[in-house]
Protein backbone atom coordinates (compact mmCIF):
# COMPACT_ATOMS: atom_id res chain seq x y z
CA UNK A 1 0.00 0.00 0.00
CA UNK A 2 1.29 3.01 -1.19
CA UNK A 3 2.00 5.67 1.96
CA UNK A 4 0.21 8.48 1.61
CA UNK A 5 1.26 11.91 3.18
CA UNK A 6 -0.93 14.42 5.00
CA UNK A 7 -2.73 16.60 3.80
CA UNK A 8 -1.57 20.66 4.23
CA UNK A 9 -5.30 21.44 5.47
CA UNK A 10 -4.13 19.23 8.18
CA UNK A 11 -0.80 20.04 9.10
CA UNK A 12 -2.81 24.15 8.96
CA UNK A 13 -4.91 22.62 11.52
CA UNK A 14 -2.77 21.21 13.92
CA UNK A 15 -0.68 24.69 13.71
CA UNK A 16 -3.46 26.76 14.22
CA UNK A 17 -5.13 24.91 17.45
CA UNK A 18 -1.36 24.35 18.66
CA UNK A 19 -0.75 28.47 18.96
CA UNK A 20 -1.12 29.94 22.07
CA UNK A 21 -2.00 33.78 22.56
CA UNK A 22 0.15 35.39 24.14
CA UNK A 23 -0.99 37.15 27.76
CA UNK A 24 -2.17 41.36 26.94
CA UNK A 25 -0.59 43.39 29.29
CA UNK A 26 -1.30 47.19 29.94
CA UNK A 27 1.55 48.60 31.67
CA UNK A 28 0.94 52.47 33.31
CA UNK A 29 3.37 54.90 34.43
CA UNK A 30 1.76 57.92 37.13
CA UNK A 31 4.10 60.85 38.08
CA UNK A 32 6.80 59.69 40.22
CA UNK A 33 10.68 59.98 39.86
CA UNK A 34 10.22 55.47 39.55
CA UNK A 35 9.16 56.67 36.11
CA UNK A 36 12.87 56.47 34.78
CA UNK A 37 12.51 52.53 34.77
CA UNK A 38 9.30 52.34 32.92
CA UNK A 39 10.92 51.70 29.29
CA UNK A 40 12.94 48.81 31.47
CA UNK A 41 9.98 47.41 33.01
CA UNK A 42 8.46 47.52 29.53
CA UNK A 43 11.40 45.31 28.07
CA UNK A 44 11.01 42.61 30.69
CA UNK A 45 7.12 41.85 29.73
CA UNK A 46 7.54 42.45 25.94
CA UNK A 47 9.64 39.60 25.67
CA UNK A 48 6.72 37.81 27.07
CA UNK A 49 3.50 38.92 26.30
CA UNK A 50 2.30 41.88 23.74
CA UNK A 51 2.33 44.99 25.33
CA UNK A 52 0.63 48.14 25.24
CA UNK A 53 1.02 51.31 27.63
CA UNK A 54 0.04 54.16 28.84
CA UNK A 55 1.58 57.29 30.88
CA UNK A 56 -0.17 59.90 32.47
CA UNK A 57 1.33 63.68 32.17
CA UNK A 58 3.34 64.35 34.80
CA UNK A 59 5.16 60.92 34.29
CA UNK A 60 6.18 62.05 30.81
CA UNK A 61 8.82 64.08 32.87
CA UNK A 62 10.39 60.99 33.26
CA UNK A 63 9.24 58.28 30.81
CA UNK A 64 11.75 57.40 28.03
CA UNK A 65 10.15 57.29 25.02
CA UNK A 66 13.18 56.66 23.07
CA UNK A 67 14.10 53.62 25.38
CA UNK A 68 10.99 51.85 24.72
CA UNK A 69 10.38 48.33 23.02
CA UNK A 70 9.86 49.42 19.19
CA UNK A 71 6.53 47.15 19.29
CA UNK A 72 5.11 49.19 22.66
CA UNK A 73 2.27 51.70 21.69
CA UNK A 74 2.64 54.40 24.33
CA UNK A 75 -0.88 56.18 24.76
CA UNK A 76 -1.19 59.71 26.66
CA UNK A 77 -4.26 62.13 27.83
CA UNK A 78 -3.97 63.48 24.48
CA UNK A 79 -4.51 60.31 22.34
CA UNK A 80 -7.62 60.16 25.26
CA UNK A 81 -9.44 63.31 23.59
CA UNK A 82 -7.96 62.92 19.98
CA UNK A 83 -8.95 59.45 19.11
CA UNK A 84 -12.73 60.05 19.88
CA UNK A 85 -14.46 62.84 17.00
CA UNK A 86 -18.56 61.48 17.18
CA UNK A 87 -20.65 59.16 18.63
CA UNK A 88 -20.23 55.84 17.33
CA UNK A 89 -16.08 55.78 17.80
CA UNK A 90 -14.19 53.90 20.37
CA UNK A 91 -13.29 55.17 23.52
CA UNK A 92 -9.57 54.91 24.01
CA UNK A 93 -9.99 54.10 27.93
CA UNK A 94 -12.63 51.48 27.48
CA UNK A 95 -10.54 49.92 24.39
CA UNK A 96 -7.40 49.11 26.64
CA UNK A 97 -9.85 47.97 29.57
CA UNK A 98 -11.32 45.39 27.03
CA UNK A 99 -7.86 44.59 25.26
CA UNK A 100 -6.11 44.04 28.64
CA UNK A 101 -5.90 40.57 30.39
CA UNK A 102 -3.85 42.13 33.65
CA UNK A 103 -3.20 45.72 34.74
CA UNK A 104 0.14 47.13 35.98
CA UNK A 105 0.35 50.19 37.38
CA UNK A 106 3.89 51.14 38.27
CA UNK A 107 4.77 53.57 39.61
CA UNK A 108 1.99 54.34 41.77
CA UNK A 109 2.22 57.95 42.73
CA UNK A 110 0.80 58.66 45.80
CA UNK A 111 -1.37 60.73 43.77
CA UNK A 112 -3.15 58.52 41.28
CA UNK A 113 -3.30 56.09 44.47
CA UNK A 114 -5.27 58.43 46.29
CA UNK A 115 -7.10 59.31 43.43
CA UNK A 116 -8.11 55.64 42.78
CA UNK A 117 -9.08 54.68 46.01
CA UNK A 118 -11.61 57.73 45.77
CA UNK A 119 -12.85 56.85 42.18
CA UNK A 120 -11.88 59.82 40.68
CA UNK A 121 -11.01 59.28 36.67
CA UNK A 122 -9.85 62.39 35.49
CA UNK A 123 -7.25 61.60 33.10
CA UNK A 124 -6.52 58.45 30.84
CA UNK A 125 -5.20 55.98 33.58
CA UNK A 126 -7.58 56.68 36.18
CA UNK A 127 -10.23 56.03 33.45
CA UNK A 128 -8.75 52.57 32.95
CA UNK A 129 -9.07 51.92 36.36
CA UNK A 130 -12.38 53.26 37.05
CA UNK A 131 -13.93 51.05 34.11
CA UNK A 132 -11.83 47.94 35.12
CA UNK A 133 -13.45 44.36 35.08
CA UNK A 134 -12.11 43.39 38.53
CA UNK A 135 -12.81 39.74 37.21
CA UNK A 136 -9.27 40.64 35.50
CA UNK A 137 -6.88 40.98 38.31
CA UNK A 138 -4.66 44.48 38.58
CA UNK A 139 -1.36 45.16 40.15
CA UNK A 140 0.14 48.08 41.38
CA UNK A 141 3.68 49.01 42.41
CA UNK A 142 3.75 52.36 44.85
CA UNK A 143 6.80 54.57 45.00
CA UNK A 144 6.74 57.83 47.29
CA UNK A 145 8.58 59.35 49.68
CA UNK A 146 9.25 57.46 53.07
CA UNK A 147 7.13 60.14 54.97
CA UNK A 148 4.09 59.79 52.06
CA UNK A 149 4.21 55.98 52.13
CA UNK A 150 4.25 56.30 56.05
CA UNK A 151 1.34 59.09 55.55
CA UNK A 152 -1.99 57.50 57.69
CA UNK A 153 -3.64 58.55 53.89
CA UNK A 154 -1.53 56.00 52.47
CA UNK A 155 -3.03 53.06 54.69
CA UNK A 156 -6.43 53.90 54.25
CA UNK A 157 -6.17 54.31 50.49
CA UNK A 158 -4.46 50.82 50.48
CA UNK A 159 -7.80 49.25 52.09
CA UNK A 160 -9.74 51.06 49.43
CA UNK A 161 -8.15 49.58 46.84
CA UNK A 162 -7.75 46.06 48.30
CA UNK A 163 -11.17 46.20 48.37
CA UNK A 164 -11.23 46.53 45.18
CA UNK A 165 -9.25 43.29 44.50
CA UNK A 166 -6.16 45.03 43.22
CA UNK A 167 -2.90 43.29 44.21
CA UNK A 168 -0.07 45.07 45.68
CA UNK A 169 3.42 44.92 45.22
CA UNK A 170 4.83 46.57 47.68
CA UNK A 171 7.38 49.30 47.82
CA UNK A 172 11.41 48.73 49.12
CA UNK A 173 13.67 50.30 51.72
CA UNK A 174 16.59 52.23 49.91
CA UNK A 175 17.91 55.72 49.20
CA UNK A 176 15.50 57.58 47.79
CA UNK A 177 15.38 59.96 44.79
CA UNK A 178 15.36 62.53 47.22
CA UNK A 179 18.14 61.39 48.96
CA UNK A 180 16.15 60.48 52.30
CA UNK A 181 16.44 56.96 53.15
CA UNK A 182 13.68 54.59 53.85
CA UNK A 183 10.48 52.49 52.31
CA UNK A 184 9.04 53.56 49.36
CA UNK A 185 11.29 53.21 46.53
CA UNK A 186 9.45 51.09 43.65
CA UNK A 187 10.11 47.23 43.33
CA UNK A 188 12.72 46.37 40.94
CA UNK A 189 10.69 46.23 36.88
CA UNK A 190 12.44 42.53 37.05
CA UNK A 191 10.61 41.41 40.71
CA UNK A 192 7.21 43.10 39.12
CA UNK A 193 7.26 41.33 35.89
CA UNK A 194 7.98 37.99 38.50
CA UNK A 195 5.40 38.42 40.24
CA UNK A 196 2.96 39.17 37.54
CA UNK A 197 3.97 35.97 35.26
CA UNK A 198 3.84 33.74 38.36
CA UNK A 199 -0.03 34.77 39.21
CA UNK A 200 -0.70 34.52 35.35
CA UNK A 201 1.03 31.06 34.80
CA UNK A 202 -0.23 29.64 37.61
CA UNK A 203 -3.85 30.64 37.11
CA UNK A 204 -3.62 29.30 33.32
CA UNK A 205 -2.10 26.41 35.20
CA UNK A 206 -5.09 25.83 37.75
CA UNK A 207 -7.83 26.57 35.59
CA UNK A 208 -6.15 23.75 32.46
CA UNK A 209 -6.43 21.35 35.39
CA UNK A 210 -10.26 22.33 35.65
CA UNK A 211 -11.23 21.96 32.48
Amino acid sequence: MAHVEPENADMNLYQVNSFVRRPHILLAASGSVASIKFANLCHCFSEWAEVKAVATQASLHFVDRVALPKDVDLYTDEDEWSSWKKIGDNVLHIELRKWADIMVIAPLSANTLAKIAGGLCDNLLTCIVRAWDYNKPMFVAPAMNTLMWDNPFTERHLMAIDDLGISLIPPVKKRLACGDYGNGAMAEPSLIYSNVRLFYESREQSSGCNV
